[in-house]
Parts: C-alpha cells; sequence; structure tokens
C-alpha cells in the first residue's frame, strides 16, 4: 500500500438542510487517518463532480435524507464519468428504501448506508472501496 492519504469529498446533495450525520462521518473518516473535505449543505450534483474533480479525491460520500436520490445519484454518476472520473467510488449514506439499493448499486454506487449504520462499518467500507487498508482496528 502507498502512503498516499485517502481522500473523501463529502457532500449534501439537494435541498435537504440537515447534516448532523455528514458531519459525524466526516469526523470519523478523519480520526481514521483520511483527508475528508466536506462540500456543506445545498449541492448539486454539478458542484459535487467538480469539487470532487478539482480535489482529486478517490472517494464521494452522499448524504441523502431528501428522497431525492434517484434523481441526484444518476445525474452525479453521469457528471463523474463524462469527466473521467470512474475511478471515484461513490457511496451513499441516508434515508433510501431497500427497493432502491439494487438499481443504485447497478449505477455504479459502492454501498448504501441506512440510519443506524456504524462509524467504523462505514470507514472500513471506504478502505476497502478505494485498496486501502484499515488505519485502526
Amino acid at each position: 500500500m502507498t502512503s498516499k492519504k485517502i481522500r473523501v469529498l463529502i457532500a449534501k446533495p439537494g435541498l435537504d438542510g440537515h447534516d448532523r450525520g455528514a458531519k459525524v462521518v466526516a469526523r470519523s473518516m478523519r480520526d481514521a487517518g483520511m483527508e475528508v473535505i466536506y462540500t456543506g449543505l445545498r449541492q448539486t450534483p454539478e458542484m459535487i463532480a467538480e469539487a470532487a474533480l478539482q480535489e482529486d479525491v478517490d472517494a464521494v460520500g452522499l448524504s441523502i435524507l431528501s428522497g431525492a436520490h434517484m434523481v441526484l445519484v444518476p445525474r452525479l454518476m453521469e457528471l463523474l464519468r463524462q469527466q473521467g472520473q470512474d475511478n471515484v467510488r461513490v457511496l451513499v449514506g441516508g434515508i433510501i428504501p431497500d427497493e432502491d439499493v439494487p438499481r443504485l448499486k447497478e449505477l455504479g454506487v459502492v454501498e448504501v448506508f441506512g440510519p443506524g449504520t456504524s462509524t467504523k462499518t462505514i470507514v472500513d467500507t471506504v478502505i476497502r472501496a478505494v485498496g486501502g487498508e484499515p488505519a485502526h482496528t
């Protein structure tokens, strides 16, 4: 494994104004030794894709509580591909109905996390998704 730190962009797409969970996940990723960029609230897929490109991230974590995931995620995945960012791993957390998970994974989403998922599970999944090793156990 290289000594390069995993770089993760955490984003809140759409009109959802609740970001406590996203901030907890971002802090856990930092504590695990990752470099984390938090974009803040009310991001468009275009803003997220551009930030991912500018920040040269390994992964994008989306926190979506608004129910707009089936519009926002496909658009983001399309933009990442158009920008040649096929290597960027996308993970989604929030209120996602079970029946939507297979479609999100077909689009290329690595994993979908529901409420109550431990931060350790999320961190370990990101590490595995980008081909790294856990910073701690």
